[in-house]
């Protein structure tokens, strides 16, 4: 008997590329899993920086804001060119990014009202559950 799940049109007995085809959608995911890196989309999101106003606005050192920028570069997220001496970078794909973490964001308040009982506590460990 052929189970549905909704996750594919139907089962597949026989799915062994099942995990390498979603291998590229869990290493952007794991690129946007980090809160540094997704602060620094959101200010990006407001238009290009120099890495100077990135460790400015988010309080980090400048190696930090440098590496987590080349992450983000190497997955195809930002861009970044040479303005003088400055380096400054810049989101690609705006919209699309802005849609995921907005999915992203929707998706955490979700989980976090359908897991908090009648005192705002998640019924696993007791600790309030926060959106992203």
């Amino acid at each position: 008997m052929t189970m549905k799940h909704g996750l594919l049109p139907e089962d597949r007995s026989q799915d062994h590329g099942a995990v390498h085809e979603a291998s590229t959608v869990a290493s952007l995911l794991d690129v946007l899993g980090d809160a540094t890196r997704l602060a620094i989309l959101r200010h990006l999101h407001g238009g290009e920086h120099r890495v100077v106003e990135l460790t400015e606005h988010l309080g980090l050192a400048q190696s930090t804001v440098s590496q987590h920028l080349a992450i983000l570069r190497s997955a195809g997220l930002i861009s970044s060119h040479s303005h003088g001496r400055a380096n400054v970078s810049r989101i690609e794909n705006p919209e699309a990014i802005e849609q995921v973490l907005a999915a992203a964001e929707s998706l955490s308040a979700i989980i976090a009202s359908d897991s908090s009982g009648p005192s705002g506590q998640d019924g696993r460990d007791g600790r309030d559950k926060e959106p992203l």
